[in-house]
């Protein structure tokens, strides 16, 4: 037996016309990834919490530990190759990478999605310089979640120097905004 069901196409227009994430879900354009809208959240240090507990491998197979970070200032920048937002940052994170690392702030990405390869190849046209997170298991988006929505992406997080979230950005990142976020977490 199948059953049919009639909904009025004005009714469903005129919900989706009013709703950004609905839009993008029916845009049918395949991009599979739910922009975040920009957002800048700063948490204030008496809010932060507990520091971040996280685990993974790089692709080079190297296991790294939020551990590891103790007393550094860390950048983590969760991507994919075939997100546009995430071409259009790389450039900026590189330039941040480069102006910040010698201060003393670490970077790393989070692949969410690709194959070694088209990691690489990525990382390779934009070049970036840092290393990235193999994170097509969702271990290290898992450990992030609180911070993290798991189709938000790109979500740029900076953890100050105890490994506490000082900052986060969904969706694309704005150069100067995110200056501003890693120089006053170096600052404390």
């Amino acid at each position: 037996m199948v059953l049919a069901f009639s909904v009025p196409v004005s009714l469903v227009a005129s919900c989706a016309a009013e709703d950004p994430l609905a839009q993008q879900a029916a845009a049918g354009d395949g991009k599979n990834y739910i922009a975040g809208d920009g957002s800048v959240t700063e948490y204030a240090e008496a809010d932060r919490g507990e520091p971040v507990d996280v685990t993974g491998s790089l692709f080079d197979g190297t296991s790294v530990s939020s551990s590891d970070w103790s007393g550094q200032v860390t950048v983590l920048n969760f991507w994919y190759a075939s997100c546009a937002p995430c071409r259009e940052e790389a450039p900026d994170l590189v330039a941040l990478h480069d102006e910040y690392g010698p201060q003393g702030a670490a970077f790393y990405g989070v692949n969410i999605r690709d194959e070694q390869a088209t990691a690489e190849a990525f990382e390779r046209s934009f070049g970036i310089p840092y290393e990235s997170f193999n994170d097509k298991d969702g271990g290290v988006l898992l450990d992030m979640t609180q911070y993290v929505p798991p189709q938000a992406v790109p979500t740029t997080i900076v953890l100050d120097r105890e490994g506490r979230v000082s900052a986060r950005i969904l969706g694309l990142a704005d150069r100067g905004t995110l200056k501003a976020l890693i120089s006053d977490a170096l600052a404390e």
